[in-house]
């Protein structure tokens, strides 16, 4: 592993909690638990968990830029796609729903462009399980636009119904998974146990179940003697019925980095794509530092894909994040501001480029948007169609 940054003691102590609450988890289920554990409670611990605790995460101070911090102009994009939903609903429902807002930048600089396109939401829901991240989305709200502050609310839980936009950006990448090993013996489950000085990977054999069944499904080929590790993403399908039982009518749209079901799945990815980023240092190690680093795998779209059709929601794009942003109109927002204008257009002009450079985030960031009861296509889809890949 690379050298990686020194925590604080304080950082420290905290992440001897987290770690310390693990092992309690893992005594507790009788010395073994599934990795999708382990990554829920480093994360999601109430409180203590990466997305509960305070550390900063997002931007220059923490550990990972998402595209909102990068450039107001990736949200000045979405709201364009956003305006079209909103206008499409026929008076039915004109509400945007975002899971996970970070630090509230998405929220904040679409609401402001919709602002300015006449077609403001009459609400703007967030749901996020982080209170510290809640504070900070409403802390940049009353300080940056406090006359759009009252049209957002903020939810413990999905709405019974829901007509509008629901949106997300890298929330898929952030939820647990499990870790599947296929060999020739069979199907293995990776683990978590306790050793007595560190966690360790330990395996099960798989024989059974949900993540049995979606394993099996996958029907890979395993070339002798190997091992081939990967993960499946059971709270990801979980999410997507939960929205499919929801939407009455609109759209979503999820915005993240991944790939189709056989690039996902390919034969040289044989080791997964399970990351973790601390400090602007990407590495493979999720058991370094419980508590104080982010722990990522890429998205199958296939099998979001797969879910959300047999729940009954309609395909209605995948595309590059590259082709979704040009579709809806960033050259022409980054336009706006006068070339002659250097001071303020070069800066932009090299963040549009950090969005969609294939050498960037153009390419494995993907957008997929799914709708119920609207039939008009999707302007951020309409050219650059990536479906045949699902």
């Amino acid at each position: 592993m690379p050298s990686l940054p020194i925590p604080n003691e304080a950082a420290l102590q905290h992440s001897r909690a987290v770690q310390e609450l693990i092992r309690a988890d893992i005594t507790a289920a009788g010395g073994w638990i599934s990795f999708a554990r382990y990554m829920e409670l480093a994360l999601y611990a109430p409180g203590m968990g990466y997305y509960s605790g305070g550390a900063a995460k997002f931007g220059g101070t923490g550990d990972f830029v998402t595209a909102p911090e990068i450039s107001p102009l990736f949200g000045k994009a979405v709201a364009r796609q956003a305006a079209q939903v909103l206008k499409l609903m026929g008076g039915e429902g004109d509400d945007i729903l975002e899971f996970g807002a970070g630090t509230g930048k998405l929220a904040l600089d679409l609401l402001l462009e919709l602002e300015k396109l006449g077609r403001l939401p009459g609400r703007y829901l967030i749901l996020e399980v982080s209170a510290e991240l809640r504070q900070r989305q409403r802390e940049l709200f009353e300080k940056r636009a406090p006359h759009l502050a009252p049209r957002v609310d903020w939810l413990e839980h999905l709405p019974a119904r829901f007509n509008g936009l629901v949106l997300a950006n890298e929330v898929l990448d952030a939820m647990p998974v499990h870790l599947v090993v296929w060999r020739d013996s069979g199907l293995f489950e990776r683990g978590v146990v306790w050793n007595g000085t560190a966690f360790e990977w330990s395996e099960r054999p798989l024989i059974d179940g949900e993540l049995f069944a979606a394993a099996r499904t996958l029907n890979l080929r395993v070339d002798p003697g190997k091992d081939y590790i990967s993960e499946i993403n059971l709270a990801a399908r979980g999410f997507m019925r939960s929205l499919a039982s929801v939407l009455q009518q609109g759209a979503i749209v999820l915005i993240d980095y991944g790939f189709g079901h056989s690039e996902y799945y390919h034969p040289q990815r044989d080791q997964g794509t399970l990351m973790c980023h601390y400090r602007h240092h990407a590495h493979d190690d999720p058991f370094y530092l419980p508590g104080l680093q982010d722990i990522t795998s890429h998205v199958d779209f296939s099998a979001v894909t797969e879910v959300a059709i047999n729940a009954g929601l309609e395909l209605r794009g995948y595309t590059t994040q590259a082709h979704f942003l040009i579709n809806c109109g960033i050259t022409e927002i980054l336009a706006q501001t006068p070339a002659e204008n250097t001071g303020d257009y070069l800066p932009l002009a090299n963040q549009l480029q950090k969005l969609v450079s294939p050498a960037e985030m153009g390419e494995l960031f993907k957008a997929i948007a799914f709708g119920k009861n609207i039939r008009q296509p999707l302007a951020g889809f309409v050219s650059g169609d990536k479906s045949r890949l699902l």
